[in-house]
Formats: structure tokens, C-alpha cells, sequence
């Protein structure tokens, strides 16, 4: 009898070794591709159009006719951002900025957060309107150009299309009404020599007054409205009066 060889290897377990190391292969194989098209699919595609070379904006200072409600007083005060050049989006910023300071925490003229105007138009003087103001069915545009029947100075007159929002949410009483119309007033008037006059819209139509005692349905000269505290009297009596 010839003995069996014990370091031999039997050919079932030789196959069985192969098979798994087959399959072990090929499962790292496999595992290396999903891996590769996840990352494929994680990573944006490039995007071979060229890139636009960022435009550089460079802040200007202008100013801003801040009101206090605490001693009545509106004061011109200095400020630094970028702004549009375009005038009347220009003027719509700058009212903007304006509004956003006096949302700020523990503004001396608080008013609700939110914006407050829809558009300024920046119309040029004089102006003589054929229809009538208010009338029904009319554009933003339409109301903002018929609310001026106007044959005055020359130079612009800006159009503020305020929020019905805002308006409804302004607070009521003569002097807060007072400092906030001042303060647009005033606003414009440093910044745009040439606009002479202000009138008010509300959602593009006229109304009768801001929160029930300052007159929206005039129009303002635009002349510097800075006062100090021991000055009460509105431009041009705001509270009521002609043009």
C-alpha cells in the first residue's frame, strides 16, 4: 500500500479556493466603479462657457434725513453702499435704505419691517396732465403721471408709489406721520438737486392721508427738511393745505 502524501492538496478545495478568490476580485472590481460613478454624479459637470469677470461696485457716501421721534428733530446723517446708477432706482434704493434703518432695533423713528414703496418715478417739470387724477382702471404709470397736474418749476418731480402695507401698518399721529413724509422728503432732496417736487401714490393710486393726519394728496416742494428739536413746524404746512 503506497501512503497518501499529507502535504498534498485535494482538487475540490483547489477549485473552491480559485472560485472565491475569483470572486473577491471581481466584487472589488465591481465596488470600484459604483464607487467612481457616485463620485461622478456628486461632482457638477464643468462647464466649458467662460466665466464672467466679476464686476467690481464701489460704495459712494450719500445721505439719509433721519427722524427722532423722541425730540421731533429729522437730521442729515452719512452713509456708505453701493447704489444703481439708473436715477429712479437709485431713489427707490436710497428711500429703501432709508426704511431699513428705521426697522432696526431700537431706531429712534420705528417703523414695521418690510418694503415700504413699489417704484419712484422721476417726471419732468412742468407737467400738464390731460385726465383727471384717480381716475379707475389705471395703470401705476397711468395714476402716477395723471396725479400730477402740475404746471410749476422746472426740474423733476419724484413719484412715490408707496405699499398699501406700509401705510396700513404706519403709526397714526400728526407728528410721527409729520417725520416720516420729512424724512423722504428730505432724503431725495440731498441726493437729486434736480427734483423740486414730491407727491405720494399708494399702491398707485392717490390717497387721502399717511395713517389719518398728514396730507398724501399734495405735492411737496423738495427742500431741505433737517430740523432740530425746537422746530415744529411741518414743510410747507404738511398737515393739510394746498399746493
Amino acid at each position: 500500500m503506497i501512503p497518501q502524501y499529507e502535504g498534498a492538496i485535494p482538487r475540490y478545495q483547489k477549485v473552491l479556493f480559485y472560485g472565491l478568490l475569483a470572486g473577491i476580485v471581481l466584487m472589488a472590481i465591481f465596488l470600484f466603479l459604483e464607487h467612481k460613478r457616485a463620485q461622478d454624479r456628486l461632482t457638477p459637470q464643468s462647464d466649458a462657457t467662460p466665466l464672467t469677470a466679476p464686476v467690481s461696485t464701489e460704495t459712494e457716501p450719500f445721505t439719509l434725513d433721519m427722524a427722532n421721534d423722541s425730540d421731533g428733530s429729522v437730521t442729515a446723517v452719512e452713509r456708505e453702499i453701493a447704489l444703481p446708477a439708473e436715477p429712479s432706482v437709485r431713489a427707490r434704493a436710497l428711500l429703501e435704505r432709508l426704511m431699513a434703518e428705521y426697522a432696526l432695533p431700537k431706531s429712534a423713528h420705528p417703523l414695521a419691517s418690510g418694503a415700504a414703496e413699489d417704484d419712484v418715478f422721476l417726471l419732468k417739470l412742468p407737467i400738464v396732465s390731460p385726465a383727471a387724477a384717480g381716475d379707475a382702471g389705471k395703470s401705476t404709470s397711468d395714476a402716477a403721471t395723471d396725479a400730477t397736474q402740475y404746471a410749476g418749476r422746472d426740474g423733476e418731480m419724484a413719484v412715490i408709489n408707496l405699499r398699501g402695507s406700509f401705510v396700513n401698518d404706519h403709526p397714526s399721529g400728526v407728528e410721527v406721520e409729520m417725520l416720516t413724509i420729512l424724512s423722504m422728503v428730505g432724503t431725495l432732496h440731498a441726493n437729486f438737486p434736480q427734483i423740486t417736487q414730491v407727491r405720494f401714490l399708494v399702491d398707485g393710486q392717490p390717497r387721502d392721508t399717511l395713517a389719518g393726519h398728514i396730507d398724501l394728496g399734495r405735492i411737496y416742494p423738495a427742500t431741505d427738511t433737517a430740523v432740530s428739536a425746537s422746530q415744529t413746524q411741518p414743510v410747507d404746512d404738511a398737515s393739510g393745505g394746498g399746493q
